[in-house]
């Protein structure tokens, strides 16, 4: 049998992982997400991160849900940057695990700035996005070779937990044959009733 080497550099005291946990099956992990759960003393996930994925993390670390659930009380960013940057700076190797990518339709851009201004170093560990490996793996094809070769993602919540107020609903409905709607099913009769429209 082959040794397959890790994919990256060790995760460090005082570092910060973002981290991509793809569509929820942790077969669709990546070989980095599951070296970054192995070494990771702090784990601050999403809240729809089940305990499949978490197995991943070595029996020593923290499991700490942060997740922001519609309808139910949780934390607000700052507060889940806030503590980021003191798991840190308390010299602890820390995992921001996030649904899919960290960087499409979440806020892993806001927390790699606020680790950027608190001069805290990180790494980007990209996931299966949920949208393509989550219909993938249901069979759904996203695009085909059957004249279907374009596909818009599309977020319907704004960070103010309302539908984006710049998005343009006829340009949506004219362009890609495919749009994937993320986090619309609280307003799939409105987002339906714009694009008709």
């Amino acid at each position: 049998m082959v040794r397959v080497p890790n994919p990256l550099p060790p995760l460090e005291p005082g570092w910060v992982w973002l981290v991509g946990a793809g569509p929820g099956d942790p077969a669709l992990l990546t070989l980095g997400a599951c070296q970054a759960l192995q070494q990771a003393d702090v784990v601050l996930h999403d809240g729809l991160i089940g305990e499949p994925v978490l197995g991943y993390a070595h029996a020593g670390a923290v499991c700490e849900p942060v997740g922001k659930r519609a309808g139910r009380p949780s934390p607000k960013q700052a507060e889940i940057s806030a503590r980021l940057i003191a798991l840190a700076g308390a010299g602890k190797r820390v995992v921001r695990l996030k649904g899919g990518d960290p960087f499409l339709f979440g806020r892993g851009p806001e927390e790699a700035r606020d680790l950027v201004r608190a001069g805290v170093p990180f790494r980007v560990i990209p996931g299966v996005p949920a949208a393509p490996g989550g219909l993938a793996y249901a069979g759904i094809p996203v695009t085909s070779g059957e004249g279907v070769d374009a596909v818009t993602f599309v977020t319907a919540t704004a960070p103010d937990g309302e539908l984006p107020k710049d998005l343009d609903w006829r340009a949506l409905a004219r362009g890609a044959p495919v749009l994937v709607i993320f986090m619309g099913l609280r307003r799939m009769a409105e987002i339906a009733a714009r694009l008709q429209a």
